[in-house]
């Protein structure tokens, strides 16, 4: 009896009023299809062009990593078809928690929403710590210098003006903008939609005019050979090297995903979700597969594992002042990244606690505001202490895996749903069900597959942790378990 109560579902009907309910614990619909396609181009577009597409290109792919982001673009259209649906049918902010609630069961919604913790807060540290690199560099040039001691985490080195290394105290400018934008978030979705809106337009400013710039001074022969050959190491270039590529910049994706926690303010959201999440989605592959095509142009490939490989290709062209327009846009695009994941990660804390799987008080939601501003501020300040606290290279290998766990798991509730609760209206319909979901499936265990051991390790230690909370906290205080409205066990 027990394993039936761990695998209750929530009633699809039940999750549907959820997002039109009143009262204290009710959301502010304040977003349109132009915000939530910007939320997802304000995360997608980030550490994936600003950082890791140099790394992955010097280490993995070569010229080729414009075929690895192809790769995590198709991909992710599978399963961003499938979030489509989902979203526009199940208008909560939850995301894959929701989905997974309303088919899996209670014990896997809880696993993901863990897994969605792990890879929301992990995201928005790592994306901090590499603002902070960027912003140090930018006062410099203004002639303002942060002592590096308190620029890097404990036990990293960091250089002095003389050359020599000290070691890392603090990182206060990570910790600063993880705090600065979480009191935003607190204070109004509106307010920061618009601040989102205004930095994407920015960073695309900053993006085309690189590719439109670039293209001019692009040397063919760096293109060559195209598709390095294969050192005898596994994903190190060749075809291998593409998908190792493929699954280190998928990390660069994960915005899309975050855009369907909004479902729940968005003002009509059985077609602003879809239209946000598949338009970020084209728009920003689009975006990377240009970028990753004029700066191994610009550079050869194997000096590019550098942590600002933009600003290392725009010295190549020799406009200095553009390498500082760079700098401005880079701290833009990896703003309202850290902005889209620390929304996301409080909507998806907020439902947790809303189920009573986490406590109640964090699906508080301010009477003035209409932000949920309880759980915004304890993920806020838990992101801004681990950024101020870890390295980039520990925080940036927990992220890629818990997303494509959720992919997984997506496309799986579109297939269960459509036999379960085939009767419901779908305003949006994924094409060609089974096949795309199983697509969707195949690539993101395809691409975990690729991630290395210690990256499922750390997933597998989280999930005890997570496992061991719920047993001790949630299984008793579950609002489905231990309410009897709705009800229903999986079949």
């Amino acid at each position: 009896m027990a394993d039936v109560g761990l695998m209750t579902r929530k009633p699809v009907a039940d999750i549907i009023a959820e997002g039109g309910e009143g009262g204290g614990h009710t959301l502010s619909k304040t977003l349109g299809p132009w915000s939530i396609t910007a939320l997802g181009i304000g995360c997608i577009i980030g550490a994936g062009i600003f950082v890791l597409t140099g790394t992955a290109a010097a280490k993995y792919a070569g010229p080729s990593i414009m075929l690895s982001f192809v790769v995590g673009g198709i991909a992710c259209a599978f399963v961003g078809l499938c979030y489509a649906e989902l979203a526009a049918l199940l208008p909560v902010s939850g995301s894959t928690y929701t989905y997974t609630y309303a088919t899996l069961g209670e014990i896997f919604a809880w696993i993901i929403g863990w897994d969605l913790i792990l890879e929301y807060a992990m995201g928005a540290s790592t994306v901090a710590v590499g603002w902070s690199g960027y912003i140090v560099s930018l006062l410099r040039n203004f002639h303002i210098n942060i002592p590096p001691q308190y620029a890097a985490a404990p036990w990293t080195e960091a250089k002095l003006p003389d050359g020599t290394t000290v070691e890392g105290i603090v990182n206060l400018p990570a910790a600063f903008i993880v705090l600065l934008l979480t009191a935003m978030l607190m204070g109004g979705t509106k307010e920061s939609a618009r601040l989102n809106n205004i930095m994407v337009a920015i960073k695309l400013f900053v993006v085309a005019a690189f590719i439109l710039l670039g293209i001019g001074y692009v040397n063919p022969a760096n293109w060559h050979p195209f598709i390095p050959d294969n050192t005898g190491e596994f994903g190190s270039f060749g075809l291998t090297g593409i998908m190792r590529g493929a699954s280190v910049v998928f990390f660069a994706f994960i915005g899309f995903d975050a855009v369907s926690t909004a479902a729940q303010e968005a003002k009509n959201p059985q077609t602003d979700m879809p239209i946000g999440i598949l338009g970020s989605l084209v728009i920003c592959t689009i975006l990377y597969v240009a970028v990753a095509g004029v700066m191994t142009g610009l550079v050869p490939y194997a000096q590019l594992n550098v942590p600002d490989p933009i600003a290392k290709a725009v010295d190549v062209i020799g406009l200095t002042w553009f390498s500082v327009l760079i700098k401005f846009g880079a701290l833009a695009g990896l703003t309202t990244v850290i902005l889209v994941l620390l929304y996301g990660q409080s909507r998806i804390f907020f439902q947790i606690a809303k189920d009573g799987l986490l406590p109640r008080m964090f699906s508080d939601v301010h009477p003035s505001l209409g932000t949920p501003y309880k759980s915004q501020l304890l993920i806020g300040i838990i992101v801004a202490v681990v950024a101020a606290l870890t390295p980039i290279d520990v925080l940036g290998e927990m992220v890629s895996i818990g997303t494509l766990f959720a992919f997984v798991l997506v496309c799986g509730a579109v297939i269960y749903l459509r036999k379960s609760d085939a009767e419901v209206a779908r305003p949006f319909r994924t094409p060609a069900v089974p096949v795309v979901p199983i697509l969707g499936i195949v690539f993101s265990l395809l691409l975990m597959a690729f991630l290395p051991l210690a990256t499922w390790m750390r997933l597998v230690i989280w999930l005890i942790i997570g496992l061991a909370l719920y047993f001790a906290y949630g299984s008793s205080h579950s609002v489905l378990r231990n309410g009897l409205r709705g009800q229903r066990p999986l079949k």
